[in-house]
């Protein structure tokens, strides 16, 4: 089994729902996760997020870093909800013999992605913007923030690959990072989407609003030394989840 389902969002959308993200992922993970047990399924995949990991600690981000320092306020209850899943998959296998595993993916992308400017992550959010100020002939697009946060970007097919092969080849009690290895400024990021849209007004961003954690660049050394490494570039990435874009979505003058 993977379960993979969840509530999620981006600053905007934690920072506005914070009872019902860590409430919808409380219930969602408590009962399938117990549920798993009483069917007798045989090996099961938790997905987590890197929001577990203290909002301060060193980079790369590794494993045995859980719970050892502060979390970022702005998406603390779902970080809480995502920890509190880790750890229930770890007692019931001390408790009950299951093979319960948990797996932390790094920022994800895609095709269908969330495109809501309210509830989206900052690379589907910044496409929609981009594409739409260049349809509209709009002089400049807002990003929130300073444009100084590192992220890291996972393509979801890669993520997919992932889950596989560690379902295949892992049986460890412990967490294990899912990332790509390297990390981009929001600056940059807004630059290359700014590149592939092809939109030629200005960017401005917007230092009142939440930056969030400083950094998160998770450490993959454990699950490249398995044979595991990502394969989808992040410009061939953000490319192909554009093309899908432009043919799938309504856009809003």
């Amino acid at each position: 089994m993977f379960l993979a389902a969840a509530k999620v969002g981006g600053i905007v959308a934690n920072n506005e729902s914070p009872a019902d993200f860590i409430r919808d992922n409380l219930l969602i993970q408590t009962n399938v996760i117990d549920a798993a047990y009483r069917a007798g399924v045989k090996k099961l995949l938790f997905l987590g997020s890197t929001c577990i990991y203290p909002k301060y600690a060193p980079q790369p981000l590794k494993e045995q870093y859980l719970l050892t320092g502060e979390l970022e306020p702005t998406n603390e209850p779902y970080a809480v909800a995502k920890i509190a899943g880790i750890v229930m998959c770890q007692s019931y296998n001390r408790q009950y013999g299951t093979r319960f595993i948990a797996a932390m993916p790094t920022n994800m992308y895609g095709p269908n992605d969330n495109f809501d400017l309210k509830t989206s992550h900052v690379l589907p959010a910044l496409i929609r913007k981009f594409h739409e100020a260049k349809t509209n002939g709009h002089p400049y697009v807002e990003v929130w923030g300073t444009g100084s946060p590192r992220r890291e970007f996972l393509h979801a097919d890669d993520l997919a690959d992932a889950c596989l092969f560690l379902m295949k080849h892992y049986e460890e009690n412990e967490i294990v990072n899912i990332g790509v290895g390297q990390d981009i400024s929001i600056r940059e990021l807004a630059e290359l989407i700014r590149s592939i849209v092809g939109y030629d007004g200005r960017i401005v961003y917007n230092p009142s609003a939440p930056d969030g954690t400083p950094r998160k660049l998770v450490d993959v050394t454990k699950i490249r030394s398995m044979g595991w490494s990502a394969r989808i570039s992040l410009q061939d990435g953000i490319r192909s989840v554009y093309e899908a874009f432009r043919e799938n979505y309504t856009i809003r003058a």
